[in-house]
């Protein structure tokens, strides 16, 4: 069975160990290991790449902060001072500190990226389709984008209503709250390459997984093709076989050759008679229906005369006439 890396772009799915090509169920075991290896080979780490910079914008954050920053100290101070050197803070409103709700969103938005894999690991081994992905991902993503939306609009309200509160709550607690929301908002919508690159990591794996049953079951079709041709070679070199022909069976074959040759010449010299008496008849005048009635008479003549000879006296009388000639 194939030993792969799925963060790879490709896969050599040609070293699959394809099974008998007559059991399905064969196929459906090794695929299921090849998905099981495949996706344990996807590690949680691949999202490092993808989350430098929603890592950058977080520790960008602690440089933006109206109060003291653990470590840093009132940096955003220090950063106002350095560009306007004569100018000096007014320290009449201590504001509250909210360094750390970028770090608490951000590491919110690690668990859910973290629930997502191990989500997609379960689903993909289960049923590896493309469209558990896009459900999967589209439903982590929308709830990071959810998150990071929400925080901007809170702080808008409270910024609201600390106008009419007074300065110290609109400067000491409703500003403060609404630039870190707002950076919230940012990094929400620098995480999501994290979670993309999720899926194209397990899209790889189901890629894989549809080529190799296409592989599959190309073979069998090759596989069966080529047995059809064997049978029909098979069929044609039985049916085309030739017997073997002896010189005697060679010579009574030309024999009747030559004799049909001499009867088609025969039928052909006859065929051409029979046309010229046709034509011959064709050409003779039609008879007419009072030579018809004429030559009835003659027959009429002919049967009557026929008939009196066959009477006796007629013969005596022929007779005596006969010996009256001789006697002269």
């Amino acid at each position: 069975m194939l030993k792969t890396n799925p963060s790879k772009e490709i896969i050599d799915t040609n070293a699959f160990v394809y099974p008998d090509l007559n059991t399905k169920d064969g196929l459906e075991d090794e695929l299921d290991k090849y998905t099981r290896t495949a996706v344990e080979d996807i590690k949680f780490s691949l999202i490092i790449k993808p989350a430098i910079i929603s890592f950058i914008a977080l520790i960008i954050s602690f440089f933006l902060d109206l109060s003291s920053v653990p470590i840093l100290g009132d940096i955003t101070v220090e950063i106002a001072k350095g560009l306007f050197p004569a100018w000096q803070p007014e320290q009449t409103i201590s504001p509250y500190s909210f360094w750390w709700l970028p770090v608490v969103i951000y590491a919110l938005f690690l668990f859910l990226a973290f629930l997502a894999y191990n989500k997609l690991k379960i689903e993909i081994i289960r049923t590896p389709a493309s469209e558990t992905i896009d459900r999967i991902i589209n439903s982590y993503t929308s709830v990071i984008d959810s998150i990071s939306t929400a925080l901007p609009l809170i702080g808008a309200a409270i910024l609201l209503i600390s106008i009419k509160l007074g300065e110290e709550v609109f400067l000491g607690l409703s500003v403060p709250f609404e630039v870190k929301a707002l950076i919230v908002l940012a990094l929400g919508k620098l995480f999501e390459p994290v979670l993309d690159q999720l899926g194209v990591e397990f899209q790889n794996v189901v890629n894989h997984v549809t080529d190799i049953k296409d592989r599959y079951f190309s073979r069998i079709q090759i596989e069966n093709s080529r047995n059809i041709i064997k049978q029909l070679a098979a069929q044609n070199s039985a049916v085309t076989k030739i017997p073997e022909i002896s010189l005697t069976d060679l010579e009574k074959y030309k024999n009747l050759l030559e004799q049909t040759a001499r009867l088609s010449q025969v039928i052909h010299e006859n065929f051409d008679s029979v046309s010229s008496v046709l034509e011959k008849m064709n050409s003779v005048q039609s008879i007419s229906g009072e030579k018809i009635e004429q030559l009835k008479m003659l027959a009429n003549s002919i049967s009557q005369a026929s008939n009196s000879l066959s009477d006796e006296k007629t013969l005596t009388g022929l007779k005596h006439l006969e010996s009256i000639v001789l006697k002269k």
